[in-house]
């Protein structure tokens, strides 16, 4: 049987396969008036320069704003958000990169000083993450949504409890079961010593080779389309490690049973979110729920770009605007006496910014030359050599987001299992496909079932990732092609054998996605941070530094904002 801190654990992975997909859908889209429209002056001072309008970037734009910051927000392409994307269209609502976010309090703060946060929806709690494995769907142990006490004794008592799933569940053999129950309630051999351990190695370490492959492998592909053979366990999965030290820090756990660690983090955890509870005055929500707007994910960049004076849908420069849209940096430089001058190339010609502090967010991939005159070596870091895969800087492999609809007659006829209803329902979070069942596609979100309002109700509405570091060839397919590899996934598990073809609603590529934090990634971090420290001002960020979740950028804005405010401060 798996220990409570396992289910925990992988309900952790699941809320964060967010882990990251831009049309206007903000409802309070105002056109402006174009006689506000002007041209960009040659140069402009201010004090912070933000570089990249991702979520990263437009969230630390907002916090500097509210803050009282002189700032101007840049971002290449005619939008903000990333690879944040919403889509509407004939009754489908639908994302074209992230699906949602796991609840935190920087998002539902950032929500409520936007106005926005009326357009918060939260999924059901009660919801699964099912895993296909040998043609069939197995639910993962989860909670009923009760609190506190209540909801540790569902998710280990409850009826797709963690003793249920155990006991009677089929997605783990009776051999895997008791070699994961060894390591959850008696213990599991220790780290090597010095040796940064790979996710595949810190797994099957702690509770064996089976729920490495079909429990972990499948969450690890969900939220980096990566390899858990050469992502770090402490970089990807940080707060899941360090499970481990909370399990040998208890005396008389000699062994490390990874179960005890587990509740001796919950314990501390419920008594940082009592310390520090959420302000009465937001919206009510639960930590870790999966979460969206009504409209989609873009809803928040939209609110940020309308609340930095650029309307959504609007490229030209508009008066008071602090958004310059389409703006593509060509260098840095240092200025003397303090501050940095950046060159840009703008539908205008060129502009050069003057600026206190410059925050880039700008992907890895993007930034090593234009570093390369202020901080040479940080430059060399973002281009080292990485052993994990015979190549140079973060790896960013090529994603799909495909999205589809079938009617829900073409579902299958079969009722799921612990009482979850038909299948036709998908009362689910989704479904993941451990490479070992020969599914092309990554996994398949339920979007129509999270979110109210997502598609016409005699339809489901699927988002399906496919390609990854596993699988960079999909990158070389026509989107036919991709669409018939995603078809064929769905076959296997969900539709009958004569569902219709799919309903095509986007397929949108992503050739650079999600940072890889393979092995020698938090090393990278430490030198990149140390030579940070000879450009007094100039911050080199984003999603391959603080988290690749929605949640880890939106926290990075908020609390980046107090580093670079600090900052100016001192420089008065």
């Amino acid at each position: 049987m798996k220990s409570p801190a396992f289910g925990a654990s992988c309900l952790a992975l699941s809320l964060l396969l967010t882990s990251e997909a831009f049309a206007p859908t903000t409802p309070r889209r105002l056109r402006p008036d174009l006689s506000l429209f002007s041209a960009a002056p040659a140069t402009t001072d201010v004090e912070c320069l933000v570089i990249g309008g991702g979520i990263s970037g437009s969230t630390l734009a907002h916090n500097l704003n509210r803050a009282g910051v002189d700032l101007l927000l840049t971002e290449t392409r005619d939008y903000l958000g990333g690879n944040v994307k919403s889509r509407k269209q004939d009754g489908f609502v639908w994302e074209e990169g992230p699906n949602s976010f796991a609840t935190q309090p920087s998002i539902v703060r950032i929500s409520h000083e936007l106005g926005i946060e009326d357009q918060l929806v939260f999924a059901d709690e009660s919801l699964p993450p099912w895993v296909n494995h040998n043609g069939k769907l197995h639910p993962l142990p989860k909670g009923k949504g009760g609190k506190g006490p209540k909801g540790q004794l569902e998710l280990v008592f409850g009826s797709n409890g963690v003793l249920k799933f155990g006991l009677l569940g089929e997605l783990l053999s009776i051999p895997g079961t008791i070699r994961a129950g060894i390591g959850a309630f008696l213990g599991h051999a220790k780290a090597p010593e010095g040796k940064e351990e790979t996710i595949r190695e810190w797994v099957t370490r702690t509770l064996g080779e089976e729920v490495f492959l079909r429990c972990i492998d499948p969450f690890v592909s969900g939220v980096y389309a990566g390899d858990p053979q050469t992502l770090s366990m402490k970089a990807a999965l940080g707060k899941i490690a360090r499970i481990e030290n909370y399990a040998y820090d208890i005396e008389w756990n000699k062994f490390g049973a990874i179960f005890y660690g587990g509740l001796a983090r919950q314990v501390e955890l419920t008594k940082e979110r009592k310390a520090d509870p959420p302000d009465p005055s937001w919206v009510e929500f639960e930590y870790g729920n999966p979460g969206s707007y009504k409209e989609g994910l873009a809803t928040l960049p939209n609110a940020i770009s309308e609340g930095l004076g650029q309307p959504v849908g609007v490229t030209e420069l508009v008066e008071g605007s602090k958004v310059r849209l389409q703006w593509k940096i060509k260098s840095l430089e240092t200025v003397e006496g303090g501050g940095y001058v950046a060159t840009f190339e703008t539908p205008e010609g060129v502009r050069t910014v003057n600026a206190k502090s410059v925050v880039s967010t700008a992907p890895a991939h993007a930034l090593a030359e234009v570093i390369r005159p202020v901080l040479p070596k940080a430059s060399e870091i973002l281009e080292a050599d990485r052993a994990a895969r015979n190549q140079k800087g973060i790896y960013h492999p090529p994603v799909y987001a495909v999205t589809v609809a079938y009617p829900k007659s073409a579902f299958r006829d079969v009722e799921l299992a612990n009482s979850f209803g038909p299948l036709r329902d998908l009362p689910g979070f989704g479904m993941l496909n451990p490479r070992s069942e020969g599914v092309r596609t990554l996994g398949t979100l339920w979007s129509s079932s999270l979110f109210p309002g997502r598609a016409p109700p005699d339809y489901n509405l699927l988002l399906n990732y496919i390609g990854g570091s596993r699988d960079v060839g999909i990158a070389e397919l026509t989107e036919s092609e991709v669409v018939s590899e995603v078809d064929k996934g769905c076959r296997t598990t969900l539709l009958k054998p004569d569902a219709p073809p799919p309903k095509l609603l986007g397929a949108k590529l992503w050739p650079t996605a999600i940072p890889q934090y393979e092995i020698g990634h938090l090393d990278l971090m430490e030198r990149l941070e140390k030579e940070e420290k000879t450009a007094p001002g100039l911050w080199i960020c984003g999603n391959y530094r603080s988290g690749v979740a929605f949640p880890d950028c939106v926290t990075f804005g908020y609390e980046h904002a107090k580093v670079v405010k600090e900052f100016l401060t001192k420089l008065k």
